[in-house]
């Protein structure tokens, strides 16, 4: 399984961003899919989840109304988009997945993280 997030970059506060998350090795349209960010010295958090069809979302708390999560299954490919960016949202961007549904998304003993990608919102 490959999860290759992209997107990142730095950006002024109030500013967006777009992320992608590209998936292979999994049947993509089977598989909820989840945004997570780990800050330095922090532990990694799950940001937004998306069920396998993309009729179903959450967001954490200090992400909703800002961020948005979709998904285009013929791309395997899960979005984050990012509005109003504050400071506190710079981290390492990751996605993950899980058959289970988006209820799974929260857990904490995923093997695999592939590459995540860098989001810095200066002040």
């Amino acid at each position: 399984v490959q999860l290759q997030a992209s997107g990142g970059g730095l950006v002024q506060a109030g500013g967006s961003l777009r992320l992608a998350c590209t998936v292979s090795g999994i049947i993509f349209r089977h598989n909820a899919m989840g945004w997570y960010r780990q800050a330095p010295g922090k532990q990694r958090e799950l940001v937004a989840g998306i069920n396998n069809s993309g009729t179903s979302t959450n967001y954490a708390d200090s992400v909703k109304g800002r961020f948005t999560v979709s998904r285009d299954n013929a791309k395997n490919t899960v979005y984050l988009q990012m509005n109003s960016l504050k400071p506190e949202d710079t981290a390492d961007y990751y996605c993950n997945f899980d058959r289970r549904g988006i209820r799974w998304l929260s857990r904490t003993d995923f093997v695999s993280w592939g590459q995540g990608t860098q989001v810095t919102v200066s002040s």
